[in-house]
């Protein structure tokens, strides 16, 4: 059977052409994934305290997003030629930019949800393409080994939306935050373009549209270790900074721990991949697995700067690491198919992510507080380490 062939693209400008294509890539993360997904984390604690928003409620509206999330990966999975449409993935982009701007335009929970299902559709598409997109065209032109800096992106989506919200409420409130989140994601989307777009690739790759399955099947421990891993970090992401603005002393602080999470995130997708080359993909996710559990757990009660810092950075430091080297494992499992393996592995993520923050935002609610939901995303943690630790599939470091 032919597999899928790149054929090497050499050009005088071919370092220039890949960072073009990196920084549009990481400008696409930071529309799809910092604001797209993420923006909802800093807005959240104002949608509380201007509209009386329960945690049910907010979880709900998460579970949404990633209720659409969930979908938009599978239909990559079933579908993988949306994954070359040019339509479907610019009608993913516009829909990602219009639903953060329409949230701010409408008081409905019912419409909020809606919205927070589109937007997550768009964001499977989109982080899927983007990677899959990214890496073939780093890898032909021999700078593969930049991948890890796509997801860097997410990190400054991240750390601009935790600066950006306070500003904009500012001026506008809640629904400001939302309207502002919108523009900026439009902008950052029209720059991408402008950098990312691509020469010399589609009309050189030959599909190869023989089943593969065989060659998917070793990433099935790798892939419920996932699961659990979306089941753990997603309490902290939905309900980090509204757990902060509810902390005596700590309310003014709340937004720019979602900037510290950021920040951590920037560097992790290339420090985590680095040393997974140097000690083993498997130690390594070890390592970050449980650096986020320890966070979570001392996040559990933080009343001071030093612990909610400890526990944004580790969380900030961690997820985006687990992510780029989880993907990366996936990959070099399934080499002929890795499009394929990004879209599973990113399904199995999503139904962690589409179930933790219902039940966190329903078990904080009846707590009167996150003690019980952080503790469960802990101890998902630990499960999802022990499938790595488990897991016979990875290879010994070089």
């Amino acid at each position: 059977m032919p597999n899928s062939t790149l054929a090497p693209i050499t050009t005088p400008h071919a370092d220039r052409d890949a960072l073009k294509i990196l920084l549009g890539g990481m400008l696409g993360m930071v529309v799809a994934m910092g604001i797209g997904r993420f923006a909802f984390t800093p807005i959240l604690p104002l949608m509380q305290r201007d509209l009386g928003l329960s945690n049910t409620v907010a979880g709900g509206l998460a579970g949404f997003n990633y209720l659409g999330y969930l979908i938009g990966a599978l239909a990559c999975t079933m579908r993988p030629q949306l994954l070359r449409n040019r339509i479907a993935t610019g009608s993913a982009l516009l829909v990602s930019i219009g639903s953060t701007l329409l949230m701010g335009m409408t008081v409905s929970p019912s419409w909020w949800g809606l919205l927070r299902f589109g937007g997550g559709i768009a964001s499977a598409v989109l982080f899927i393409v983007i990677s899959a997109e990214v890496a073939e065209a780093l890898n032909r032109r021999g700078f593969g080994h930049w991948i890890g800096a796509l997801y860097g992106g997410i990190g400054i989506g991240i750390a601009l939306s935790g600066l950006s919200v306070p500003l904009l409420d500012d001026l506008g409130g809640w629904a400001g935050s939302w309207l502002g989140m919108g523009l900026l994601a439009a902008f950052c989307a029209a720059l991408g373009i402008g950098l990312g777009r691509r020469r010399h690739l589609v009309q050189d790759v030959h599909i190869d549209t023989s089943p593969k399955t065989g060659s998917l099947r070793s990433i099935g421990p790798l892939a419920v270790a996932y699961v659990f891993e979306g089941l753990g970090y997603i309490v902290t992401a939905t309900f980090l900074v509204a757990i902060i603005a509810h902390t005596p002393g700590l309310e003014d602080f709340a937004p720019y721990s979602w900037v510290a999470v950021g920040l951590a995130a920037l560097p992790s997708t290339l420090f985590w991949p680095k040393l997974a080359r140097r000690i083993g993909s498997k130690s390594a996710l070890l390592c970050a697995f449980a650096l986020q559990g320890a966070g979570i757990l001392v996040s559990i009660g933080a009343n001071s700067v030093g612990a909610v810092l400890f526990a944004a950075i580790t969380f900030g430091g961690t997820f985006l690491g687990i992510v780029a080297m989880t993907l990366a494992e996936g990959s070099r499992r399934a080499p002929h198919d890795s499009r394929r393996a990004t879209a599973i592995l990113t399904v199995c993520f999503s139904l962690g992510q589409m179930l933790g923050p219902v039940l966190a935002g329903i078990l904080a609610d009846m707590r009167a507080g996150f003690t019980l939901p952080l503790l469960l995303a802990t101890a998902c943690i630990v499960c999802g380490s022990l499938f790595i630790a488990f897991d016979r599939n990875f290879h010994a470091p070089n």
